[in-house]
């Protein structure tokens, strides 16, 4: 676990989604892995570094360009390839450990908390449609189909865009911490000048972690007072 640099006082929170608040990370990497299989390839971790966080049809050139299919496969035909099987297990997903408390916490506490994802609107629909009591306590949401979000995750877009529209907005970034897993959303908040908690999976390899502000094995760990944020009242849970 990294230890917080500097005093830092945050005011604002921004959640990524996929794999950070909702474990849907599985179901990219099951089907990826029945993809790779017609082509007698195997799918591992070093490729789903470069693919996570980012937009589809971005996170689809690597996978065909890396894997070295884009000859018998384009990356829209992955993209129509996958979505058929995604859309069957995308509302079956579940909250991450810890999800649920920091979000009614931070919600509770008054501190604004908004939504970033590279998802499309169809997607987070079907993720979030057992959980969206939880995710209306957002103050709003960014997805990766916004049209002001014109390049995805490490460029900073979806952030500058999620920092300009909470209450009063823009928000100085570098009041605001962003919650991410993915090696290209941590890359994302550090280039908007935001301060970045990462939740890796711990099958990332840990070459990975070197900018963020703090590494967590879950949110379950976060400690809001190395923020100056409001601390919990309950144990973890």
């Amino acid at each position: 676990m990294a230890t917080v640099s500097g005093n830092k006082q945050i005011t604002h929170v921004i959640f990524d989604m996929d794999g950070l608040l909702l474990d849907t990370e599985k179901f990219y990497t099951e089907v990826q892995e029945i993809i790779l299989a017609r082509y007698n390839k195997t799918f591992d971790w070093d490729l789903k570094a470069k693919m996570m966080g980012r937009k589809a049809i971005e996170a689809a050139r690597v996978f065909v360009e890396e894997t070295g299919i884009n000859d018998s496969l384009s990356a829209e035909d992955f993209i129509v390839e996958r979505e058929e099987m995604l859309r069957k297990m995308f509302p079956t997903s579940d909250l991450m450990p810890g999800a649920s408390r920091l979000i009614r916490h931070l919600h509770a506490k008054g501190i604004p908390i908004c939504l970033a994802t590279g998802s499309h609107r169809r997607h987070f629909e079907l993720k979030t449609q057992r959980h969206g009591e939880l995710f209306s306590l957002m103050h709003h949401v960014v997805l990766g189909d916004d049209p002001e979000v014109k390049q995805g995750k490490p460029s900073p877009d979806i952030f500058l865009a999620a920092a300009k529209r909470f209450e009063g907005g823009p928000v100085d970034s570098h009041t605001i911490l962003v919650f991410e897993d993915a090696p290209a959303g941590v890359n994302a908040a550090k280039n908007a000048g935001m301060s970045a908690v990462m939740v890796p999976d711990p099958r990332l390899d840990s070459s990975h972690y070197s900018v963020a502000d703090q590494v967590l094995s879950s949110l379950l760990d976060f400690n809001p007072s190395d923020w100056g944020l409001p601390p919990f009242e309950d144990p973890k849970n």
